[in-house]
């Protein structure tokens, strides 16, 4: 058998079982102004705010940090977190406006701190936003290292949500690179090459730099290309492609299909992970983004112009698949089919 997320540690169904309990018990719901407006399993949430929606969402980095942690290479995970929360929040069309930061340490150290600190200021020039505040707690009885996370708060003028309603039989789907890993499977990814005697500090196999820093590269950051795009095009649906892959489709709207035709080349990583882990293409289109870190649900007369305006922003994007009648995710080129989220 190959390698699997479950087997790394990390099972995505649990996950998505233990969400649905927590949900359930969760009911109190406001009333009137900033009430919560119901967009289903989005990627962020909105309230009402008057003539516009305010978008919250919140997110961490993952075990991304523990591979920082063996490098000593702090300058780049709040990049990472910045846009773990911002590329979600554009998913709906809101504009990222504002981010708090939770840092917690088991011991502080400034030096790391301040690493920490210059890459969630460099993911706030490249979103666009203001880092307003956030807390550092030193918990040494329940931290054993450094962990983050950040909630992000936007907009969006009633009437320009974007929440995959729109979206009809014959749309494209836009496909939109992405820088490699992301911050998804890290704890499969590290699994991979823990059990392929490759350690971090190792040169990727066929390349002249470390696994560590592959795996390290900041995730791209969307806001600015995609909030430029839906300036200018129609655009029915918008999905972050994080944890779960290509799964995340189905969080647009679940009751139509979503083909994948001519999926975008993975970057080198990828393969070179699938072979090591002898993983299967269902593993793998399950678990990572696999090339494609973003894509846009348009009207096919839009997608010329919006593959312009993405690399005018010096992104890739190329038309990777339709809308059709059914449901789900399909990747015809591997016989893929994908249900549920």
């Amino acid at each position: 058998m190959g390698m699997t997320y479950a087997r790394s540690g990390v099972d995505i169904d649990a996950k998505s079982r233990a969400i649905a309990s927590l949900v359930k018990e969760i009911r109190f719901r406001r009333t009137g102004f900033g009430a919560p407006v119901d967009i289903g399993g989005h990627f962020t949430g909105l309230v009402d705010f008057g003539d516009s929606y305010l978008s919250l969402c919140t997110d961490g980095v993952g075990t991304k940090l523990l591979v920082a942690e063996a490098l000593d290479k702090w300058d780049t995970v709040g990049i990472d977190c910045v846009a773990m929360n911002a590329n979600d929040m554009i998913c709906v069309g809101a504009e990222p406006l504002a981010f708090v930061d939770y840092i917690a340490v088991n011991r502080p150290a400034p030096e790391v701190i301040a690493a920490v600190g210059r890459g969630l200021s460099s993911g706030a020039e490249l979103a666009n936003l203001s880092i307003i505040g956030g807390e550092t707690a030193v918990l040494p009885e329940m931290v054993n290292g450094l962990d983050i996370a950040g909630t992000c708060l936007g907009f969006v003028k009633k009437g320009k949500q974007i929440t995959g309603s729109g979206m009809k039989l014959g749309d494209v789907v836009l496909g939109i690179e992405s820088s490699g890993i992301h911050s998804n499977g890290l704890t499969l990814a590290r699994r991979v090459f823990k059990d392929a005697k490759i350690n971090l500090l190792d040169t990727l196999p066929g390349h002249d730099f470390s696994v560590g820093e592959e795996l390290l590269r900041p995730t791209h950051m969307y806001v600015r290309p995609v909030m430029d795009m839906i300036s200018k095009v129609e655009v029915h649906g918008l999905a972050n492609i994080t944890g779960g892959g290509l799964r995340n489709l189905q969080r647009l709207r679940p009751d139509v299909l979503v083909k994948i035709t001519s999926p975008l080349a993975p970057p080198p990583i990828f393969s070179i992970m699938q072979k090591l882990g002898k993983m299967t293409h269902r593993e793998m289109y399950q678990t990572f983004n696999m090339g494609m870190g973003f894509s846009a649900v348009i009207p096919p007369i839009f997608a010329d112009t919006a593959i312009e305006i993405l690399a005018r922003h010096g992104l890739k994007g190329a038309v990777v698949g339709k809308i059709a009648r059914g449901r789900g995710v399909v990747l015809p080129k591997y016989k893929l089919k994908y249900t549920k989220y």
